[in-house]
């Protein structure tokens, strides 16, 4: 009786344990793979942004600016990396740079201008042609204007 007693005392013990331990293999996969999933997603948005890198080819840019109606265009800003260009005592509703050929390796392009609106709803648009098509754009609305564009090649 006593052999009966010790031999279901020890496969009830058994049993416990093998269930703590399938238990524990569970939890180790189950943080195991939780671990792996979060390592996994962090590499994989470590991956380079489009933009950071410099261009590889040259383009052909152009900034240009429109105001509305009864505005006046006074100043502006303008060009690639340091190579910077400003034109002051401009007047009327539009203006636009000659075409300029930005190298290869050019990081950014950028244009600010400044205008006198006509009444509050004036508006200023400052863009930036790439190769022929507008890539970016910034407007201001106000009787004082002020917009900006910046693209990253």
């Amino acid at each position: 009786m006593v052999i009966v007693k010790q031999s279901a005392h020890l496969f009830i013990c058994s049993s416990i344990f093998l269930n703590l331990i399938m238990k524990n293999i569970k939890i180790k996969t189950f943080v195991l793979s939780f671990f792996a999933l979060v390592l996994f997603t962090g590499l994989m948005s470590c991956k380079k942004d489009e933009g950071e890198s410099p261009s590889k080819s040259s383009h052909k840019v152009v900034f240009k600016l429109e105001a509305s109606a009864g505005s006046n265009i006074s100043t502006v800003v303008y060009g690639y990396d340091s190579q910077i260009t400003t034109a002051t005592s401009l007047s009327g509703t539009t203006w636009a740079s000659q075409e300029i050929t930005v190298p290869a390796g050019t990081i950014s392009l950028n244009i600010a201008a400044n205008a006198t609106g006509a009444n509050a709803n004036s508006t200023l648009k400052a863009q930036i042609y790439v190769d022929g098509e507008l890539k970016r754009e910034g407007t201001s609305s106000g009787a004082i204007l002020s917009a900006s564009a910046s693209l990253g090649l």
